[in-house]
C-alpha cells in the first residue's frame, strides 16, 4: 500500500526537520516547506494527503496555506500548529477547514496520534467533502482562555456551529454556558435569525408553558388576545433553554414533540403551527442521574444531547485566570473610567490561588468589587475581597483537614503586604487600615514573642 504523503510547513527549519523525521519513522512520505509560498508551489506540483502548517509565518501564514490547499485540493487534510493559542485562531482554523489545531509546545506522541486519526478520517470521507463547512464572521470576543481544556471546547464549538443538531452544554454555575450557546448560534447558518433565551428555572410551571408555547385568545382568564410563544418567535433561528433540568416533566413531553415533529400548539388552540428551531440547552445538573431517578425524560435527554459540551470549572484551568482577570479589568475600567492602571503581581497570585466555587462569574464580580472600592492606582492584595485570601483556598474542598487557622491566614496576608511595600511597616499598616503599633504587636506574636499586657486582636 502506498505511504500517505505529508507536507510539513514551518519557517523554523529545525522544528520542521524534527517533525518530518518523527513522521518518516512512522512510515509516512514527508516533504518540507519553510514558507507558505513554497508550500503552495509544492502543492501545485504534487497532491498531498495531509498538510501540517505553522500558523504564524511572515507574509503568507498558515490560514493562507489552508485556504490555498482547499482551492487546489479540497480532499487534502490540514492540521494547524501554533504557539499563539487563542479562541479566535482555534475557531478560525477549524471553521476554515482544518482537521485539528495544536498548540506548541506539544508532545510528539500527540502529533502521531492526531495524524493517524486525521488520515483515518480522510479514508472515510468522500472526495471533495470538506471536514468542516466554513462560515463567515466570528463573535467570540467575550470567551477567554487558551488552556488545553478550553481549546478542545473551542474546536467542538467550531465543528457543531455549522450543523443543525441539538447541543447540550453542561457545567457548574458560572462557567460560561450561555456564552458558548451564543457562540454556536452566532457562527451558525441561523446567525441572522432570532436567538431566544429562556431560563426554565425562572418561571412557575403554568407561566413557563405559556412562555414556551403561547396561548390563544380566551384560553384562560385575561387571555384577551392571541400570544406567540418563544418557540414560535424563535422559528428560523435558535432557542437556548437554560437550566433545562428544572423543566417540569409534563412540559418535557411537549418539548419532545416539538423536537420530533417540528410543530407547536398554543395553549387553548385547536391547530398546530410548524416551527423550525435549532435547540441548545444547558444545565448544571447531572441529567443522566435524573433520568435514572425518573426526574427527567430519557427520550428527551437523548434528543437533546446529540452533542454534549462539558465546561470545566475554573479551578481545573487556573492558567486562564490571568487572561480572564485582564479581560474583566478592562471591561470594568471602560465602564467606571476609574484611574486604576493595573493589578499587582501579589493580587494576581491571590486570585490564581483561590478555588472559585462560583467560577468565572464569581471572578468577574470580584474584579468589579475590587475596582469599585479601591483608592489605589494599582489593585493590591488589600483590594481583593478578604474571603479570597489564603494559598490553601483552592484546595479546601479536596483537603479540608489541612486548612490553616485564621491567625495563620492573617499572618500570611500581612507578609504579602510587607513584601509589596518592601518591608515598610508604616506603609503596610496604612494599607491594612491599622496603626503601626498594632502591626508590630501582631508580628511579635507571630514570632512567639508575646507582648506583656496586650489583648488578642
Amino acid at each position: 500500500m502506498k505511504a500517505h504523503s505529508i507536507l510539513v510547513v514551518d519557517d523554523d527549519l529545525v522544528a520542521a526537520e524534527l517533525l518530518a523525521e518523527v513522521l518518516s519513522r512512522e512510515g509516512y512520505r514527508v516533504e518540507l516547506a519553510t514558507s507558505g509560498e513554497e508550500a503552495v508551489k509544492k502543492g501545485e506540483a504534487e497532491r498531498f494527503d495531509l498538510v501540517i502548517t505553522d500558523l504564524r509565518m511572515p507574509e503568507f501564514g498558515g490560514l493562507d496555506v489552508l485556504d490555498a490547499f482547499k482551492r487546489m485540493s479540497s480532499d487534502t487534510m490540514t492540521i494547524v500548529i501554533t504557539a499563539f493559542g487563542s479562541f479566535e485562531t482555534a475557531i478560525e482554523a477549524i471553521q476554515n477547514g482544518a482537521y485539528d489545531y495544536i498548540v506548541k509546545p506539544f508532545k510528539m506522541d500527540d502529533i502521531k496520534q492526531k495524524v493517524a486519526r486525521c488520515l483515518e478520517q480522510k479514508a472515510l470521507l468522500k472526495k471533495n467533502a470538506p471536514a468542516v463547512p466554513a462560515t463567515e464572521g466570528f463573535a467570540f470576543k467575550t470567551i477567554i482562555g487558551s488552556s488545553p481544556k478550553m481549546l478542545e471546547i473551542y474546536k467542538t464549538v467550531a465543528r457543531v456551529a455549522a450543523s443543525e443538531v441539538p447541543v447540550l452544554i453542561q457545567g457548574e454555575s458560572g462557567t460560561g454556558k450561555e456564552l458558548i450557546a451564543r457562540a454556536i448560534h452566532d457562527n451558525s447558518p441561523r446567525s441572522k435569525e432570532p436567538y431566544i433565551v429562556l431560563n426554565c428555572a425562572a418561571f412557575p410551571e403554568n407561566l413557563l408553558e405559556s412562555e414556551l408555547f403561547g396561548y390563544a385568545k380566551g384560553a384562560f382568564t385575561n387571555a384577551l388576545t392571541d400570544k406567540k410563544g418563544l418557540l414560535e418567535e424563535a422559528s428560523g433561528g435558535t432557542c437556548f433553554l437554560d437550566e433545562i433540568g428544572d423543566m417540569p416533566l409534563n412540559l418535557q413531553v411537549k418539548l419532545l414533540r416539538v423536537l420530533q415533529k417540528g410543530e407547536i400548539r398554543r395553549i387553548g388552540a385547536n391547530q398546530n403551527i410548524p416551527v423550525s428551531v435549532r435547540f441548545l440547552a444547558a444545565t448544571n445538573k447531572d441529567l443522566l442521574s435524573m433520568v435514572k431517578a425518573r426526574q427527567f425524560r430519557e427520550d428527551l435527554f437523548y434528543r437533546l444531547h446529540v452533542v454534549t459540551i462539558t465546561l470545566p470549572p475554573l479551578r481545573e484551568h487556573p492558567e486562564d485566570i490571568p487572561l480572564l482577570v485582564d479581560h474583566f479589568f478592562q471591561k470594568a475600567i471602560s465602564k467606571t473610567k476609574k484611574d486604576v492602571h493595573g493589578i499587582s503581581k501579589e493580587a494576581m497570585d491571590t486570585l490564581v490561588r483561590f478555588n472559585w466555587p462560583g467560577n468565572i462569574r464569581e471572578l468577574e464580580n470580584a474584579i468589579e468589587r475590587a475596582l469599585a472600592l479601591t483608592s489605589n492606582k494599582v489593585l493590591l492584595p488589600s483590594d481583593i475581597p478578604s474571603e479570597l485570601h489564603g494559598a490553601e483556598a483552592r484546595f479546601a474542598e479536596e483537603r479540608p483537614g489541612t486548612l490553616r487557622t485564621l491567625g495563620e491566614i492573617k499572618i500570611d496576608y500581612i507578609e504579602q503586604i510587607l513584601k509589596h511595600t518592601g518591608g515598610n511597616q508604616n506603609m503596610a499598616a496604612e494599607i491594612l487600615g491599622i496603626d503601626r503599633k498594632t502591626l508590630y504587636r501582631i508580628l511579635k506574636r507571630a514570632k512567639g514573642e508575646g507582648v506583656e499586657g496586650e489583648e488578642e486582636e
